[in-house]
């Protein structure tokens, strides 16, 4: 190693340190706020928990607004990445409307429990709402559930073009689509605190579909 890569890994250390460090109070956040929620959780839980202290936490983030408010951001565009490929997999070519949408919408579960760190957080965020940064919220929102459901319209918007769905408003049909497939599997599993068996989950998917069907599909179909 010459000279200069060992005084470049040398000046990239502290960096790196920094880097993880900072992961390592994000996850332990993540894990903590999901658990006792926004209003109960400390700083020195946090610190104990990622194995830092406090002062190094407010080094990384001055509050705990701001720690929160960071936290379910980055959770959430984790999450929605993940759903916007289950969107690009699962409905980027539909050869069976009915087969395809069912695939999809099993899939479109799967992250209730591939994620449970972040769904433990949205379970807090739902208890309390009233009591939580308002900031907070709204970057929740604009990073993870409004970003992929503007992407699941635009595709039922491409399905309408083709010919597949008659659906004037496709933004409202895609909410139609989740709230009768997968809403009732999250409710039911308490944001997957208690997941459903796979047979009550195909049930629940299956019959949203088809009742999806009945609203949107055009007659040809």
């Amino acid at each position: 190693m010459t000279s200069r890569q060992e005084t470049r890994d040398t000046a990239d250390r502290p960096r790196r340190g920094l880097a993880e460090k900072r992961q390592a109070i994000t996850r332990a956040a993540r894990t903590v706020f999901g658990r006792d929620g926004y209003t109960r959780a400390s700083i020195d839980a946090i610190a104990a928990e990622a194995g830092v202290s406090t002062r190094t936490i407010y080094n990384h983030f001055t509050s705990k607004d701001l720690l929160f408010q960071t936290v379910i951001r980055e959770s959430a565009a984790q999450v929605a990445d993940a759903q916007l490929d289950i969107i690009e997999r699962r409905l980027g070519k539909v050869t069976d409307l009915e087969a395809d949408l069912t695939a999809f919408a099993l899939a479109w579960v799967t992250p209730l429990t591939e994620f449970a760190d972040h769904f433990g957080l949205v379970r807090q965020i739902n208890a309390e709402a009233r009591h939580l940064p308002k900031a907070a919220l709204d970057a929740w929102q604009e990073t993870g559930p409004r970003r992929v459901f503007a992407a699941l319209g635009r595709r039922f918007g491409e399905l309408a073009d083709d010919g597949w769905l008659e659906a004037p408003d496709p933004g409202r049909a895609a909410t139609h689509f989740v709230l009768l497939t997968a809403t009732d599997v999250t409710q039911r599993s308490y944001w997957g605190a208690y997941p459903l068996d796979r047979a009550e989950t195909e049930e629940i998917v299956v019959t949203g579909v088809r009742a999806f069907l009945r609203a949107y599909a055009p007659p040809r179909r």
